[in-house]
C-alpha cells in the first residue's frame, strides 16, 4: 500500500526554440500491493509518451522519483498552477 499520494506535473516552454513541453509522473499500488512508478511525457497538448516502472518496495519508487524531479528541475522544467493544468489534461485526453 502506498503510504502518501505522489504525483507532479511540470512544462518546460522556451518560445524561441518552439518547445513545450510537460513532464508528469505518479505512483500508485499494482493489485498485487507493489509500488508502479508512472511517467509520461511529450509535447504540450498531445498524449506524449508512457513508460512503468514496477518496484516490490514503495522506498525504491520514491527514490527514482525524487531522482527524476531533480533532473528534470535542473533541465529547467517547473510547476504550474493547478488550473493551466486541468485545462491542458482535458486537452490531452482527446
Amino acid at each position: 500500500m502506498i503510504a502518501q499520494p505522489y504525483h507532479l506535473y511540470i512544462e518546460r516552454s522556451d518560445a524561441e526554440k518552439n518547445m513545450a513541453r510537460f513532464y508528469a509522473m505518479s505512483i500508485e499500488p499494482t493489485l498485487f500491493g507493489e509500488a508502479c512508478l508512472m511517467r509520461r511525457w511529450g509535447r504540450i497538448g498531445t498524449r506524449g509518451q508512457l513508460k512503468v516502472h514496477h518496484f516490490e518496495q514503495e522506498k525504491d519508487a520514491v527514490e527514482l522519483f525524487l531522482d527524476l524531479v531533480r533532473q528534470k528541475r535542473h533541465r529547467g522544467y517547473r510547476t504550474i498552477n493547478s488550473a493551466q493544468h486541468t485545462y491542458r489534461d482535458s486537452l490531452q485526453r482527446r
